[in-house]
């Protein structure tokens, strides 16, 4: 199972592979949880954690995502020149609005009417 050094105070435990692999197979099958591993044999949560991690072929490490800040910066490029281009043509829309209201303005002074009352919708 075991083995156990005298250093002065402390005592090193060495584990076996074969202890290892199978208390990893107890935890696999839900036999035992890490907490009892931990308090029956008296190893760290991290030293069972790292048992499982090396020997057991159903637990899977997280994957870990590294963003690249080439692709970022490519990707916050591409947003600004889509956010120009979106201000360009609510530019365009308001120029084209502001000239039909000063067109209706003058035509309405021209026939000495009020156009935009004339053509507005009923209530």
């Amino acid at each position: 199972m075991d083995k156990t050094k005298n250093t002065g105070q402390k005592f090193i435990r060495y584990f076996s592979e074969e202890f290892k692999r199978q208390k990893v197979k107890e935890l696999d099958a839900k036999v035992l949880s890490i907490s009892d591993i931990v308090r029956l044999y008296e190893v760290s949560a991290v030293s069972v954690c790292r048992w499982r991690k090396k020997y057991s072929p159903h637990y899977q490490q997280a994957t870990r995502v590294v963003v690249e800040m080439e692709s970022e910066a490519q990707k916050t490029k591409e947003l600004l020149a889509r956010n120009a281009e979106l201000e360009r043509i609510v530019g365009q829309k308001q120029m084209s609005i502001d000239f039909l209201e000063k067109l209706l303005e003058i035509a309405s002074k021209e026939l000495k009417m009020d156009i935009k009352k004339s053509f507005s919708t009923p209530p």
